[in-house]
């Protein structure tokens, strides 16, 4: 992983060798304070570890406290054009700010967003996509590129950087996720900032988190990258599913119950994709690590199954049960309900 600086948000830290953190972002009415803490607690209950609101009038920024004082998670405030509803919410207590400085309206106003997030320490996400790079830089590279997308950004981080503010995060975001991913990497070369990584108007779950998964995990494959946002339309609660996904995909994050199930070929003797769905289902509320196989025959299945924690390899009258790499036994009948009796049984012992 590149070494980046260490960034504050709320009790969590950015950065270094710390966990590559989960977040998401409302899409109520931030004003609406009921409605909006509901979906906080639910992303953080899905696995947010962080949640951005929107903050886009006066009543928005005076709800950050009550969603502060109440949010399980670090809350982070997204704001355009006007440098006072940052000040407002920073004073109300979020966590980070995300804003782009190029549309906050001038170098005065900059740096009073610089002493007010420095007076109460908290950091700026300066966010930029492809469809926000300055006129100027798109001129000078023709469109849109990973190398106009990276002086956009570092541009903007200067003009926090001479008021002498430099808790900054990154983000540099597109649509198209060769573009993402070949900026991320030029900014991870020229700079140590923390890096905000996901796909940007991904679409809808589905071809979305397609794209998600491509351009988040060959980052984070190559080390890149300290928070991720998997942006789909609709229900942000897919989003953190998602995230978590792939993470786990990658081993960085070994909580709950990681599924390992077979595409089922001619040779499959048992349900594989019902028992597959019921038990990760009926296994969801499960947080230590917890690796299950299924496994619909006898070709691949018994060595499988004896990689993970538990499995079951299907057989023509039953299945064999393993746990902890030993054949415990064979069982016929509801394969998933033995399958998610022993689960449970070894996660109470984690």
């Amino acid at each position: 992983m590149y070494n980046t600086r260490l960034v504050s948000v709320g009790r969590l830290t950015m950065g270094g060798h710390n966990p590559v953190w989960v977040q998401s972002m409302t899409n109520t009415d931030t004003r609406d304070v009921e409605a909006t803490l509901a979906q906080i607690k639910a992303l953080a209950e899905a696995g947010c570890d962080i949640v951005r609101i929107s903050v886009y009038d006066e009543a928005c920024a005076l709800a950050v406290r009550p969603l502060v004082d109440q949010s399980p998670v670090p809350l982070v405030a997204d704001i355009h054009f006007d440098h006072r509803l940052a000040v407002m919410a920073a004073e109300n207590g979020i966590s980070k700010l995300r804003i782009n400085p190029g549309n906050i309206g001038g170098e005065g106003n900059v740096k009073v967003l610089a002493a007010c997030a420095k007076m109460h320490r908290i950091p700026i996400r300066i966010g930029v996509n492809s469809g926000s790079i300055e006129k100027d830089i798109l001129a000078k590279y023709g469109g849109p590129c990973a190398e106009g997308m990276v002086e956009s950004a570092l541009q903007h981080a200067r003009m926090l950087e001479k008021e002498g503010f430099e808790d900054i995060v990154l983000s540099m975001k597109a649509s198209d996720v060769k573009l993402t991913v070949d900026t991320y990497e030029l900014a991870a070369q020229k700079c140590d900032y923390p890096l905000h990584v996901g796909v940007t108007e991904a679409g809808l779950p589905g071809q979305g988190t397609i794209k998600s998964a491509i351009g988040i995990g060959g980052l984070l494959v190559r080390g890149i990258g300290n928070t991720i946002r998997v942006s789909l339309t609709g229900d942000p609660l897919p989003e953190a599913k998602a995230a978590w996904d792939i993470l786990r995909a990658l081993n960085m994050r070994t909580q709950g119950v990681q599924l390992i199930s077979c595409p089922t070929c001619g040779r499959t003797c048992i349900d594989v994709a019902g028992i597959a769905a019921r038990v990760e289902k009926e296994l969801a509320d499960i947080k230590v690590p917890l690796k299950v196989a299924v496994m619909g025959c006898v070709v691949n299945g018994p060595g499988e199954a004896r990689e993970a924690d538990v499995g079951i390899a299907g057989g023509k009258t039953g299945g064999a049960l393993f746990v902890k790499g030993q054949t415990a036994m064979r069982v016929t009948g509801d394969l998933a309900e033995h399958l998610i009796r022993a689960a449970r049984r070894i996660a109470e012992t984690k």
